[in-house]
């Protein structure tokens, strides 16, 4: 089914796929052939890859090793684009450099928070009319369909502030990250990555009954995430395969491979892509692309299409995947260790259970969920009408909402018919809205198990509240399997053990729908045109310059093996607050750890003190990343409240300190004594040049979604650091450096530090302007401090200047 290769190997002609040297051609299943590689040597033919070709027509920097990337366009959702704006805005955007779209599909709903989602939609257009953009009103399209239909070119780059921006099907090469690096391209800076690693993606055959892009998504995912395969890599689609899969086939398995960790991805293009620019009217837009005569990869993925089966990926993670039919041979077995499996996501906080779901050996789910960017194209929902047409869901528990990616795609379904017969199954149809992947819409109830056409099932994603006691899981399926498991009233059902025609439709684009409604001012930009602030629209707290020492408490420990962004900052309706920086942090770790917001509130409390005691703080407003004073000032406040009590805990160089700094003062009196060559001149000096801050130890965080907030709530409540044996993503990572928060690295083993210690590191900011490699750490407590070893891993000087200034707007200003 899926096989990967160990070693490079080279691609001719687009089609033949050939190991080098170190990799033996018998474990491809096909005939022996020589093992020596051809002529070209891997450097030139490194050259030969799409991703390459790509690349090095947007690279600045003369250097392919050291990448400077400059992007065509830029998309952005509303729970993204306020907060980039507001930070480019500071740094002193005037009108955007580049096609910049604001589309609407997250906050949709408006249903939290009172007027500030739709003031957040009013600011997207006061934005798109100042600065030139584009603005796609709710319920319009998704993201990235938006960005199918009318953005993406073939060897164009675009990036998006969401993890699933992936255009490569269409020959774009997309990325998704964190907020800060799409405000870098507004402000005509670049994206700066060494040359990544591009792998080989080898399709063969053509895929069978009932199988469709999920299914060959989930299993590429199975077999790439948990070994790193692709980490941080490229993605490139080729092979004798690619003729055999339509566009929005390939559309759905390219959308997925953020699941994979993988850097972008990129397909080789053909006639079948030319006619997707065709109906969309943008043929000018279409560009044939194809590896060269002799391409070189770093490695290669062989996929079988024939071989790929229905596939399922059970919680809480999109790479847990079964074939439909070993899970349906062997319930019981998979569903224990499924829970077993759970249990470790769940620290054991709250029961799950599986197995109460098999009636009479067989298993049933409670929901339906077709929806978004991977689910939403025309081809799937099409197919999931065929196999429902004239049969139904039942009335019981089961329900089946189906989300078409746009409203072109709507209007289409009700043309040709398909809509009606989805209708009359008892599936009920709903506007374009990404609520399901990150639970915004239909959260299913307490202990129910939803099957999902769409991106992502971890833990609360669909929207249940542990904290609550709340619990609900969710499992990704294709359209075409989740139609079969609804005609079956939801007993989990493989679309390929049914015989109902599957059909293929034309397809229509009403380009019109958009015209008569998207915002467009692309190259107008109207410089007096005022900005609309919603009452929850807050600017960012200022963030001081990284000190010469920090002293940093440990205030959260997380062990598990990953940790994904929605653990880190909750979706669901928490997006309502994407806009707030203060309230946004409130919910910081909520689902893993909720005593981390108070403890990290308690340690940032003890630095504004120190900022104000010592006078280091330049101003009112430097210090207000303590939003917890209730003096009324708002300069002490983030918020200006109602609460006037006598006198102001920030006030008064005279003033107690707050008990979290008590706390620290043995710490704090520890250095002069045990670090001479720092703190030469005695306790006073020591407070005027170590920070005191936060900092959370985790595994590997940051699996997921691109959202900066994942980073930025941290430091809003005075974080400084994260340490950890690994990154899950380069997006993460960057999020933390952008926002002045050092990248920390731990070798393996055991910890030398534990919660609510205190770890002094002395002379950071030198050892950070002079690219030390290794960073002496102590932690300080009754005893000596016990020394041991951090890392920053490679940052490239603007990274390291961003640091040290405390963080992207700092740097720029």
């Amino acid at each position: 089914m899926i096989k990967l290769l160990e070693g490079g190997a080279y691609l001719l002609d687009g089609v033949s796929l050939k190991p080098d040297m170190t990799t033996n051609i018998d474990q491809l299943g096909q005939p022996a052939a020589p093992k020596t590689p051809p002529e070209t040597d891997p450097t030139t033919a490194r050259r030969s890859t799409l991703a390459y070709q790509i690349l090095a027509a947007h690279n600045t920097s003369g250097d392919m090793a050291k990448l400077k990337i400059k992007f065509d366009q830029l998309t952005s959702h509303d729970i993204t684009y306020v907060g980039i704006i507001q930070t480019a805005r500071a740094s002193g955007l005037r009108e955007f450099p580049l096609p910049y779209v604001l589309t609407n599909c997250h906050n949709s709903l408006a249903a939290v928070g009172g007027t500030i989602n739709e003031d957040d939609h009013m600011f997207g257009l006061s934005c798109a009319r100042k600065y030139g953009g584009v603005y796609v009103p709710p319920h319009q399209a998704v993201i990235h369909q938006y960005a199918r239909e009318m953005m993406a070119g073939g060897g164009r780059m675009i990036l998006g502030s969401d993890s699933h921006t992936r255009h490569g099907a269409l020959g774009t090469l997309a990325m998704g990250e964190g907020g800060p690096e799409l405000v870098k391209q507004l402000l005509g800076q670049t994206y700066d990555i060494d040359m990544p690693e591009v792998i080989l993606c080898y399709l063969s055959g053509a895929p069978s009954y009932g199988v469709g892009p999920q299914d060959v998504a989930l299993a590429i995912i199975g077999a790439v995430f948990e070994n790193g395969y692709v980490k941080n890599k490229i993605i490139e689609f080729a092979g004798p395969g690619l003729a055999n899969l339509s566009a929005d086939f390939r559309i759905g398995i390219d959308v997925m491979t953020t699941e994979t960790t993988c850097l972008s991805s990129i397909w080789a293009t053909d006639d079948v892509i030319k006619e997707y620019y065709d109906i969309h009217g943008r043929p000018e837009d279409y560009r044939e692309m194809a590896p060269g005569p002799v391409a070189y990869y770093d490695g290669a993925i062989c996929v079988e299409l024939d071989k790929i089966e229905p596939m399922i990926a059970m919680p809480f993670h999109p790479s847990h995947v079964y074939t439909i039919a070993e899970l349906n041979e062997n319930p019981a077995d998979i569903l224990a260790e499924v829970e077993q499996h759970a249990a470790a996501s769940l620290d054991g906080k709250l029961p799950f259970s599986l197995r109460d779901k098999l009636r009479n050996g067989t298993f049933h789910v409670d929901q339906g969920i077709i929806a978004g960017c991977a689910g939403g194209g025309f081809e799937n929902i099409c197919a999931a009408a065929d196999i429902l047409n004239g049969r139904n869901i039942g009335n019981d528990e089961f329900s089946l909402s189906i989300y078409p990616a746009s409203t072109p795609i709507y209007m289409e379904l009700i043309k040709n018919g398909q809509a009606a017969r989805l209708l009359s199954s008892g599936a009920i149809l709903k506007t374009a809205f990404c609520g399901p992947c990150f639970g915004a819409g239909d959260t299913p109830a307490h202990n129910a198990f939803s099957i999902r056409h769409s991106t992502r099932n971890f833990p609360s994603r669909e929207g249940s509240k542990p904290g609550s006691g709340q619990l609900a899981s969710v499992a990704l399926m294709d359209a075409r399997s989740i139609a079969a498991t609804a005609a079956n009233g939801g007993r989990l059902t493989s679309a390929a053990d049914g015989d109902i025609p599957i059909s293929q439709y034309s397809y229509f684009f009403d380009a019109d729908i958009y015209k008569n409604r998207v915002f467009d001012a692309l190259g107008r930009p109207d410089p007096d045109a005022a900005l609309h602030f919603g009452p929850g629209i807050r600017d960012w707290p200022e963030m001081i310059p990284l000190s010469e020492n920090v002293l940093l408490k440990v205030v959260s420990v997380i062990h598990d093996p990953v940790t994904t962004t929605d653990e880190l900052i909750p979706s669901g309706e928490t997006s309502s607050y994407r806009s707030n920086p203060h309230a946004l942090a409130e919910y910081t770790l909520s689902r893993k750890d909720p005593a981390y917001v108070g403890m990290a509130k308690a340690v940032r409390d003890a630095e504004v003190w120190r900022l104000r005691h010592y006078g280091i703080a330049k101003s009112a407003t430097e210090a207000t990343q303590s939003p917890d004073c209730h003096c009324g000032r708002t300069e002490h406040s983030s918020v200006k409240t109602q609460q006037s009590p006598s006198g102001c805990q920030f006030d008064a160089a005279t003033s107690s300190p707050p008990p979290s700094f008590t706390e620290a003062e043995p710490a704090l009196s520890a250095i002069p004594t045990h670090f001479t060559d720092v703190a030469s001149f005695g306790h006073e000096a020591t407070l005027t040049n170590t920070a005191i801050a936060s900092t959370i130890f985790a595994v590997c965080p940051g699996d997921g979604s691109a959202r900066e907030q994942a980073a930025s709530c941290q430091r809003v409540l005075g974080g400084l650091a994260n340490i950890s044996q690994a990154y899950a993503t380069k997006r993460y990572r960057s999020n933390l450096i952008n926002w002045g928060m050092l990248p920390f690295l731990i070798a393996p083993g055991e910890l030398p530090f534990g919660y609510g210690d205190y770890i002094f590191i002395p002379g950071i900011r030198e050892a950070l302007a002079k690219k030390q490699a290794i960073i002496r750490a102590y932690v300080l407590g009754d005893a000596d401090p016990t020394e041991f070893e951090l890392r920053l891993g490679d940052l490239t000087d603007e990274e390291r200047q961003i640091i040290l200034s405390g963080c992207l707007i700092n740097h720029n200003r």
